[in-house]
């Protein structure tokens, strides 16, 4: 470990050469994708890439907007039960009770423990300042002026548990940072910061931290999602550029925050969709599940959506990106080398019947390569009889299309539409000046389908729970279904349809409203991919053993 952290130290010291890569649109990428965007030399690519990881779990912009202070808000929630301040956040808080520990509040917020000392591959994560945190992954501690304050990095919604380990890059299942701000919308403009000093022991500096949360939280609007496992921080971003000025640096504006702009779309309908996994962003060169973002550097761009979302000054944040360049390059590095986890990792290779493995093979290039990309199998190397079981299963190159299309298959259409409304954001200088340009589309990415086995529920929206129900008539397709965590691999996740076990094969602790998905919502269709892709002059074109030969396929990926 010492060594590893002398070498980073030297690699520091020395100057890094980036080839900057082309971020306009329409850039082809080249088979295999672009793990390494900048092309940096291997010992570059290391240091670059373990940086990048880090800022991803603690979140590295000091000039974030939302900043509340740290060690009075935990010393309000963990020391003074009888406190009445505390008991005053509670009655408006619902629920606040409960939690006795910072952490809790953490996990409630969906949250996960850093991966251990002893992971390994995908599963490993180098640790800030090399030592494990006692706090949950994605959650940062940022000074400033003197105080700590505290907020939510990339990892709170691009983490998740699957079986036991932590996986950053992966879709948080039940990503509930929304809540975070929805909570904070409801108390933080009733509290009187000189009252919160009093009553929790807070230094002026981390008053001051309060009041400027208070002031910035003035130009953000939220949503709440529509379904536990969807995320509105889109909607986040168009809303609260509603309440500035329509200027090019979206300028706080009193009159706008008190009246903001109507918006013709999410004001009344919804747009969400579920945080998107980082491995497939290797492969693409236009960005959401909608491929809405056309050009400029997705990580550059998320991060300034992130902070319209937390009320920043837009001149603070421009100046800050200038300035931290190296960060942004860090951080790119991280997400664009990302690796999917593997099925073998969790369940023994012979568990996928090889010929069946094979012949599903030749179903996807029949059926779905013309959209998801083709995927050269270890099984067809001239050498795959030496080599292991969970070997031979192994992707070995990811053919997916130069140009990143866009199809409407017919999937429900409030989260593309939702777009519309972001395309003010070409007005932004900050846009302008860094290439990044939104366009709504007609419909949605067919993504690569790489680790497709460790992504349900299924489609933008989550609406379809397994790969069984994916592959049946919408008409078919449950109309209802409960979700769960992925902590049993033998009762949590239907191995024979790659996802959620549905009907009478649902754990029974799963079965709670806030569990519940109903595909009958609003924004949560299950509707579409089915007719001219299985489904040919209104009869299935695949038969059963097709199917399941299929999902076997698609479960190596």
């Amino acid at each position: 470990m010492k060594l590893t952290l002398v070498i980073l130290t030297v690699i520091a010291a020395l100057p890094a050469f980036a080839i900057e890569p082309d971020w306009s649109a329409g850039t082809p990428v080249p088979a295999g994708g672009r793990a390494n965007i900048y092309n940096w030399s291997q010992e570059e690519f290391l240091h670059f890439q373990t940086q990048g990881k880090i800022h991803a779990q603690i979140y590295p912009v000091t000039v974030t907007g939302m900043l509340p202070p740290y060690a009075p808000v935990r010393r309000l929630l963990e020391e003074d039960t009888r406190n009445p301040f505390r008991k005053w956040i509670q009655s408006i808080m619902k629920g606040l009770s409960g939690f006795k520990t910072f952490n809790d509040v953490l996990k409630d917020l969906g949250l996960h423990e850093y991966p251990k000392e002893t992971e390994r591959g995908v599963y490993a994560v180098p640790y800030p300042n090399g030592i494990r945190p006692n706090e949950l992954m994605g959650f940062g501690l940022i000074e400033r002026n003197g105080a700590k304050g505290f907020t939510f990095s990339c990892a709170a919604c691009h983490s998740s548990n699957l079986f036991g380990k932590t996986v950053l890059g992966m879709t948080n299942r039940f990503p509930k940072a929304n809540e975070f701000f929805i909570k904070a919308k409801k108390v933080v403009p009733l509290i009187d910061p000189h009252l919160f000093q009093a009553y929790s022991g807070a230094t002026n500096a981390e008053r001051k931290l309060l009041e400027e949360a208070k002031d910035h939280l003035k130009a953000v609007s939220l949503k709440k999602p529509i379904a536990l496992g969807l995320d509105t921080s889109l909607a986040q971003v168009s809303l609260s550029l509603n309440r500035r000025a329509k200027d090019p640096y979206a300028s706080f504006s009193g009159w706008h925050e008190r009246f903001p702009r109507a918006d013709v779309y999410l004001d009344d309908k919804p747009a969400d969709s579920k945080p998107a996994v980082w491995w497939n962003l290797k492969y693409k060169n236009r960005w959401l599940s909608d491929g809405s973002v056309l050009s400029g550097n997705p990580i550059f761009t998320n991060l300034i959506w992130n902070e319209i979302g937390r009320g920043a000054d837009l001149h603070e944040l421009e100046q800050w990106l200038t300035d931290n360049d190296d960060v942004i390059k860090e951080l790119t590095t991280a997400v664009f080398s990302s690796e999917a986890p593997h099925i073998t990792d969790f369940y023994p290779a012979e568990k996928i019947d090889l010929g069946r493995a094979k012949a599903g093979e030749q179903v996807f290039n029949n059926n779905c390569a013309k959209c998801h990309g083709r995927y050269e199998k270890a099984w067809s190397l001239p050498y795959a009889l030496v080599l292991s079981s969970a070997e031979r299963l192994k992707t070995v190159s990811v053919h997916y299309k130069e140009k990143t299309p866009v199809v409407n298959v017919g999937t429900d259409p409030h989260r593309r539409l939702g777009m519309k409304s972001l395309e003010q954001l070409n007005d932004l200088a900050i846009s302008k000046k860094n290439g990044i340009v939104i366009k709504a589309q007609e419909g949605y990415v067919p993504p690569p389908l790489v680790g497709i086995w460790a992504r349900w529920p299924y489609m933008h929206n989550n609406s379809i729970p397994n790969l069984c129900a994916l592959l049946t008539p919408a008409a078919q397709r449950p109309v209802a279904y409960y979700s769960g965590e992925a902590l049993n691999t033998k009762t949590d996740y239907d191995f024979e349809c790659a996802g959620y076990p549905v009907g009478a094969k649902t754990p029974k602790d799963w079965k709670t409203r806030a569990h519940l998905y109903d595909t009958r919502r609003v924004g949560m269709s299950n509707a579409g991919h089915d007719i001219d892709i299985f489904i040919k002059d209104g009869k299935e074109i695949l038969t059963a053993e097709d199917k399941r030969n299929l999902i076997q396929f698609l479960q190596t990926l």
